[in-house]
Order: structure tokens, then C-alpha cells, then sequence
């Protein structure tokens, strides 16, 4: 028969043998969760909560909801025949790529859900006289059957040819011109030679309307032009949409010390850009773009099919959806789908749905 003091060791050296199994299970399986690369957080009585995951190198702020790559921006090509002084997206490189990879691309962000797509550069015309930029918009609108195919082009190597062999494919067409007065377009760096920017402007105008494409005018407001009064030019050209941009700068692109621009000189204020936008508000079709609302509400990918994240004043690049996929890559680009919504980057974009008289 045991006596009380026996009984009395028996229960001691079972607590002892129970805790430490505990604290042996505890830390044996805080090591394999940690050896899986989780993070482990342990509560107050000692038990192991859900294991919270990160992606390796997912940076800081990014966000871990899925974004559909609705409305997309293409820029195949940094080369450009202008001189803009406030262009942030600046010839660094010649590289474009070869045009069945571009396809594959293109397939995969059709699949992600694209809807619309927007080739733009440097100036997208440039390579290839325009047919590598009209096979790629004949793939989009003909193969992959996108709602929307857009440019953005300064219009000086646009001819009528192209219209003809590839403007049915097209939805929409933005030339870029920043004053009405030729000059100061000159000074800007929107133009070439004695050719005429304004002069090309209008003849891309009747051409969109021959050729039943939608016609857009983008405008960037710097230091050069943010007094005119250009509602007299805007109403007579009639464009769909007068996309009004603020000069934005972008570190190594047109600030900073690799950069191949210095755009400092063109940049306004918010108030400067606020009193040209009060200027214009009988243009029906003007909208506007601040600084703010343009850097992150974008979904920018470069001649690398990489997604471009300009929050922080700068392009840091995602790897390339051709290598790991829209969805990965996609998490690196910065976008705010709210800020997307909110400056109106939906709308009506099928010519199909303009109802336009053409």
C-alpha cells in the first residue's frame, strides 16, 4: 500500500513528465511550421494559432486580392521621333519583342480578363512604319475578340494607308498635342523638322471619321501652355474624349540623375492645373487627370510585358507575365482599381457602342 507521501511523488513526477511532453510537441511543431516558410504566432497560454502567409518577395503595401486586368496600357516601344521634354516614358532601349511572344502576352491578359487594350510608347508608329502595331491590333480586336482596341499616338507617322488596311479593327485613336499654337509645341518638343503638328492633327481627325475609328485628343498641361484657352480648337475637332493630363514626374525617367529628360521646367501647380481645368468647363468631352489620380490608377506594362508600379514617384518593374503569369505579376504593379473607377477609366470604349455619326 502506497503512503501519502508516495502518492504525493507519483502525481508531481506526472506533471512534469506531462509539461514537458507539451513543450516538447510545442516546439517540434513550431519547427516544421517554421521550416515551411510560414510565420508562426504563438498566444499567451502557449498554443499555436493559424499559420499567416506571405508571398516571398511581394512588396510591402501590395495588395493579396486577385485584380482583373480590365483596361490595360502597352507600351511596346520606348522609340520615339519626338523630343518631348516631359515624356516619362523615355527611349532607354530599342528592345521590342518579337511579335508571336507580343501575341502570347496578349492571349494571357485576354484570359485574365482584359477587355481593353491601349497601345502606346515612345510613339507605337515608329516600328515597322506601323504594321507591327496593326497586326497587333488586328489580333486583339479579330482573334481575341477585346471589346476596346485604343492608341495613343503624336500622329506625325500615321498614314491613311494604315487606316485603310487596318482601321476597321480599331475602336479608338488619341493623338497627342499639347498647344494650339505651333510654336509652343516647338518649345514642348511635339514636333519634327518643319512638318506640321497641328497640320497632321487635323488630317488624322478626317481620317478617324472616314475610317470609322473614334477620335481622342490628349493634352499635357506644363508650364508652356497652361494659359491658352483652347475651347475654341477642342469643340471644332470634336473629339470623344480630351484626356487633360497635370505634368507628372517619374525619377529616371524625366527626373533625376539617369534620367534622359529634365522636366522640372514644365511642371504647374495643382492650382495652375485647377484654374486650366475652370477654363474648360463648357468642353463637354474634357477629363481631367491630376497628378494624383494618374500615378496609380494606371495598369502600365513596359516592352517586357512587366507591370510598371509608379507609387513611388518611379517605374519599378514586376518580372514579365511571359514568365510567371498575369496573376503573380500583377500583384507588383501598384494599380488602385478605386482610382481607376474614380477618374473614369470605364466607359463606353467599343465603337460598336458610341452610336457616334459618323
Amino acid at each position: 500500500m502506497l503512503t501519502s507521501n508516495q502518492v504525493g511523488f507519483a502525481a508531481m513526477l506526472m506533471q512534469f513528465c506531462f509539461k514537458n511532453v507539451h513543450s516538447f510537441l510545442a516546439a517540434l511543431l513550431g519547427w516544421i511550421l517554421r521550416d515551411s516558410g510560414t510565420q508562426v504566432q504563438q498566444t499567451l497560454v502557449g498554443r499555436i494559432s493559424r499559420p499567416k502567409t506571405r508571398p516571398k518577395e511581394q512588396k510591402e503595401g501590395s495588395s493579396t486580392q486577385l485584380t482583373t486586368p480590365s483596361s490595360v496600357n502597352y507600351h511596346f516601344t520606348r522609340q520615339c521621333n519626338y523630343k518631348c521634354g516631359f515624356c516619362f516614358h523615355t527611349a532607354k532601349t530599342s528592345f521590342v519583342l518579337p511579335i508571336e511572344e507580343a501575341k502570347r502576352g496578349l492571349r494571357l491578359l485576354k484570359e485574365a480578363g482584359m477587355e481593353k487594350v491601349n497601345f502606346s510608347g515612345g510613339e507605337p508608329f515608329i516600328h515597322e512604319r506601323g504594321n507591327f502595331l496593326g497586326e497587333l491590333v488586328r489580333y486583339c480586336k479579330q482573334e481575341l475578340q477585346l471589346p476596346s482596341v485604343s492608341i495613343v499616338s503624336n500622329g506625325s507617322l500615321i498614314t491613311e494607308t494604315w487606316f485603310q488596311k487596318y482601321g476597321d479593327y480599331l475602336d479608338i485613336l488619341a493623338v497627342s498635342c499639347d498647344s494650339f499654337n505651333e510654336d509652343t509645341n516647338k518649345v514642348i518638343g511635339r514636333g519634327q523638322g518643319k512638318k506640321s503638328h497641328l497640320d497632321k492633327l487635323h488630317k488624322v481627325q478626317n481620317w478617324c471619321r472616314e475610317y470609322k475609328v473614334a477620335f481622342k485628343i490628349n493634352s499635357v498641361i506644363n508650364t508652356y501652355n497652361v494659359d491658352e484657352d483652347m475651347t475654341e480648337q477642342i469643340n471644332a475637332l470634336s473629339p470623344v474624349r480630351w484626356k487633360v493630363f497635370q505634368c507628372l514626374l517619374i525619377e529616371g525617367e524625366n527626373a533625376g540623375e539617369n534620367s534622359l529628360r529634365e522636366a522640372e521646367k514644365f511642371i504647374i501647380s495643382d492650382q495652375q492645373f485647377q484654374d486650366f481645368l475652370d477654363r474648360h468647363q463648357s468642353v463637354k468631352c474634357l477629363v481631367p487627370e491630376s497628378n494624383q489620380k494618374m500615378r496609380d490608377s494606371y495598369l502600365i506594362l513596359d516592352e517586357y510585358m512587366r507591370f510598371l508600379d509608379c507609387r513611388e514617384g518611379r517605374k519599378d518593374p514586376s518580372k514579365s507575365i511571359l514568365d510567371i503569369g498575369v496573376e503573380e505579376a500583377i500583384m507588383f504593379s501598384g494599380f488602385d482599381e478605386k482610382m481607376f473607377l474614380v477618374r473614369g477609366g470605364k466607359y463606353v470604349w467599343s465603337k460598336a457602342d458610341m452610336k457616334l455619326d459618323w
